[in-house]
């Protein structure tokens, strides 16, 4: 896969970011007494904006927002990153993810939260390569979801009942694939920020902690 800083053609693979508007008391709330909303808000923002600076000069990259594509950070990251915004659609979070990867033209769809620092270029490009061979990759999370997902089209399934949000998320998803006999390739297992240590941690990887 190549690896320089030209993005690759839409027409084969694309990077879809799943991020909520930074406002205070509706984002990272399980951080929240250790931090204030303002601050929970403000790491979000620091989170997405980071994903961001990784990715969107090396892959072609959507940020598909919630509620609403119109808050003044989306509208920067737009001008910032040079990057299309959509607005993310469904009631739950896997009608909408299904929704983000069935709009999707490209060959190879690989869709993250904004939320793990721990994902790089190579991860992304390793998920992107073992989609020639797969028709699923994953990368699983620690608390038992998953923070990557990629296909080549949409598997309607994997995204129906799941008990989104609970430890279960992950199991559940590769069982489906097992019962309907679909190829995938898992990534190493994952961390993402959703309580204070990881702020610790996501800090100490920065060595600002």
């Amino acid at each position: 896969m190549e690896l320089a800083n030209n993005k690759i053609s839409y027409t084969k693979n694309l990077l879809q970011i799943f991020a909520k508007a930074p406002i205070p008391g509706q984002v990272k709330t399980r951080l929240i007494p250790t931090f204030s909303p303002q601050q929970a808000a403000q790491l979000h923002q620091q989170l997405v904006t980071h994903c961001l600076t990784q990715f969107s000069q090396i892959f072609t990259t959507q940020l598909w927002c919630a509620p609403n594509i119109y808050h003044p950070f989306f509208q920067a990251c737009q001008t910032n990153f040079d990057i299309k915004l959509h607005c993310q659609q469904g009631i739950y979070l896997g009608s909408r993810m299904a929704y983000a990867i069935a709009n999707s033209k490209a060959n190879f769809t690989v869709l993250i939260g904004s939320d793990c620092p721990n994902l790089n270029v190579s991860m992304i490009q390793q998920a992107f390569k073992s989609l020639e061979n797969y028709h699923v990759v994953l990368a699983p999370a620690e608390d038992g979801g998953y923070v990557l997902i990629g296909m080549r089209k949409l598997i309607p399934k994997l995204f129906i009942d799941i008990d989104w949000g609970t430890a279960n998320v992950f199991t559940q998803t590769k069982n489906i694939l097992t019962d309907l006999k679909i190829a995938y390739y898992l990534l190493p297992t994952q961390w993402d920020v959703d309580y204070p240590q990881d702020v610790k941690r996501w800090y100490a990887m920065k060595n600002l902690y």
